[in-house]
């Protein structure tokens, strides 16, 4: 089984890492100073106090790596389309995209049946490039729970969390799925397929929609904003919203609203992805995070003003910052 990890930053640094100690045949792709370091000196994985380096075949090229039975996909959102020209040599005729993404997939509406099947999202996927380059049928959805580091080139140091939930759009247990789910829980991680990975989709995007934005406005960690009653007000506006949206797609939730404030608040004084993407002038992943929430509301019918300021407001910040098209 010829695995290839796109993107080898911290989660795909840290899912390399365990698949090439676990002894399975991956291959990693990755940029800059962290690609040399891993050709050099190998990744070296820091978990629980323990420093463990491996050799890892890590290129820039994916044309020196050919066709893999599994392509796992750990980029932003917004970086993908721009690689899927790059990623055709990856993919053969039993390839499999494994779409570790974060946010509302490109895939979203592929075999979830009902009058907006097949239905394409210019939000995430424009110009429809990763429907047409990919090809739906070829995917297979993934939940990335797991936070991680580049500690530094070639060093990824895991934080928490070790599950990578693993879906069919369709919803069937596919061989493929079983497959990848056996090499994965063979790394020592979890892997479990689910029959319904929408509804994991939504729970943690769930959070991403709104701590991820109002905590790059205000500067505030997971535990002040979740507490403060203005932003936690403004929070759970959000949340009520995309819930409304999620319920009309089919989309069942296993804890209410509160609960999953209370749980964003547990975590702590923690920065969110947005914050220190804009702390540090990258790109931020408006777009898979709330615009796309904000297009399937206008998709089903359903109102989202809370959702509409939020996203004015923190698309005009990134501008500001030169890091989102005006």
């Amino acid at each position: 089984m010829r695995i290839c990890v796109f993107g080898a930053g911290a989660i795909g640094g840290y899912m390399g890492a365990k698949l090439a100690q676990a002894g399975a045949e991956v291959s990693l792709v990755a940029r800059g100073p962290h690609l040399a370091a891993m050709q050099a000196r190998g990744l070296t994985l820091i978990e629980e106090g323990q420093s463990t380096t491996v050799p890892v075949r890590a290129e820039e090229d994916p044309a020196a790596l050919g066709v893999q039975d599994y392509v796992i996909v750990t980029l932003k959102a917004h970086s993908v389309p721009g690689v899927v020209a790059r990623m055709q040599p990856l993919i053969g005729p039993d390839t499999t995209i494994v779409s570790g993404v974060n946010g509302v997939p490109w895939w979203y509406f592929h075999k979830i049946g009902g009058p907006l099947e097949g239905t394409r999202l210019a939000s995430v996927d424009p110009g429809n490039v990763q429907w047409d380059g990919f090809g739906p049928d070829r995917v297979l959805g993934c939940v990335v729970y797991p936070a991680a580091e580049v500690a530094e080139p070639g060093v990824v140091r895991h934080v928490e969390g070790n599950r990578f939930s693993l879906g069919e759009p369709d919803g069937s247990k596919s061989d493929r799925a079983l497959r990848l789910s056996e090499a994965l829980q063979a790394a020592d991680l979890k892997a479990p397929v689910r029959p319904r990975i929408r509804d994991e989709i939504w729970v943690k995007l769930w959070g991403n929609l709104s701590f991820n934005p109002i905590s790059a406005l205000t500067h505030a960690t997971l535990d002040v904003l979740c507490t403060d009653p203005g932003t936690r007000a403004v929070a759970r506006g959000m949340m009520v919203e995309a819930q409304e949206i999620a319920e009309k797609l089919g989309v069942k939730f296993p804890v209410d609203v509160d609960r999953r404030i209370e749980g964003g608040a547990a975590v702590g004084a923690h920065r969110t992805s947005m914050l220190q993407d804009l702390d540090a002038g990258r790109p931020m992943e408006i777009d898979a995070l709330v615009t796309a929430v904000q297009e399937l509301g206008r998709l089903t019918g359903t109102p989202t003003p809370t959702i509409d300021a939020v996203l004015a407001l923190v698309r005009l910040r990134a501008r500001v910052a030169g890091l989102y098209p005006a």
